[in-house]
């Protein structure tokens, strides 16, 4: 059984469909997929509290930290290692005690602080004037706490399996190996290693230009598709300057074992068991309906696909 499935990929790409067609899986079918029962986790959360915190600094007449409005890029690029510290945390605190009781903005202020002192940013929220610090936990403690009670927390993954999901990229035109702190490359290698030798990696192989009308496709306007997992839209300008290209592929070929990807760790180079799924004729967007209305035939062609994506890492795995 696959301990933990890093399931990656550009947006829009069918990552989170996939996840929610796995959560109707029957306990054979996951077994044919070499699959437990599902824990599952990802940080488009931390990026859409991200766009909520920038929001309501620039309400209070503050410089947004994040975002400097709701359609640009991140402020600073290496909030992107922010974001795989958070993720990171969240993936070894499965089976840890539940956060703690109270309020939860000032809980979340402190681990985004910890993760981008960890991105070489250092600690924002800290540094704030304590009237904005206050005001602005205030405003957004609703969307803290809702993050915070959201947090999967199991007792043991014995016959579980935690299906990760995120994605990355790099600037439109820019060639693999992308430049720090863009894409799969970068981020992988500052997860914990006692994460990614527990992990095998699915790539959900989609192009940028599909990956662009797939997110206009999806996307549902104002807070509920904001907040969605299945219905938020990446900004145009984050599409081509932040998941212009992908370098998965890239890693996938350049790696000395075949059916690995070779990460440049801090404590040394790792190699990860990696498999393509190759979604460019897209079998997942229907799966955002009411399950009645599934295509069978859809359904059945991915299924398909993930049980092959599957043998293949077991046999490296």
């Amino acid at each position: 059984m696959i301990d933990i499935m890093l399931l990656l990929a550009l947006p829009a790409s069918g990552k989170s469909e996939i996840r929610r067609y796995l959560d109707h899986l029957d306990a054979g079918a996951l077994a044919d997929l070499s699959l437990g029962g599902q824990v599952h986790v990802d940080d488009y959360p931390y990026v859409h509290l991200m766009r909520r915190i920038s929001g309501e600094m620039a309400s209070l007449g503050a410089v947004p930290m994040f975002f400097t409005d709701s359609r640009s890029q991140f402020t600073e690029q290496r909030d992107w290692l922010t974001l795989t510290l958070l993720l990171d945390e969240d993936i070894r605190d499965v089976t840890g005690p539940p956060p703690p009781p109270g309020p939860a903005a000032p809980w979340l202020f402190d681990r985004m602080d910890s993760a981008s002192e960890g991105a070489g940013i250092g600690r924002r929220f800290d540094a704030l004037d304590s009237d904005l610090n206050g005001r602005l936990a205030d405003a957004v403690e609703p969307d803290a706490a809702e993050l915070r009670d959201s947090l999967p927390r199991v007792d043991s993954l014995d016959g579980r399996t935690l299906v990760v999901e995120f994605a990355r990229g790099g600037p439109e035109g820019a060639v693999p190996p992308l430049e720090s702190p863009f894409g799969f490359a970068n981020s992988l290698a500052a997860m914990s290693s006692s994460v990614l030798v527990r992990s095998a990696i699915v790539h959900v192989a989609v192009s940028p230009a599909e990956s662009r009308r797939r997110n206009l496709d999806r996307a549902r306007p104002g807070p509920e598709g904001d907040a969605s997992i299945l219905h938020h839209g990446v900004p145009e300008a984050v599409m081509r300057g932040d998941y212009g290209t992908e370098d998965l592929s890239w890693m996938i070929m350049q790696s000395p074992l075949r059916g690995t990807v070779s990460i440049a760790h801090p404590e040394g180079p790792l190699l990860v068991p990696a498999a393509r799924l190759d979604n460019e004729d897209d079998l997942t967007s229907h799966l955002r309906g009411e399950v009645s209305e599934w295509d069978a035939a859809d359904t059945a062609e991915l299924h398909h696909r993930l049980v092959a994506a599957t043998t293949a890492l077991n046999e490296e795995v």
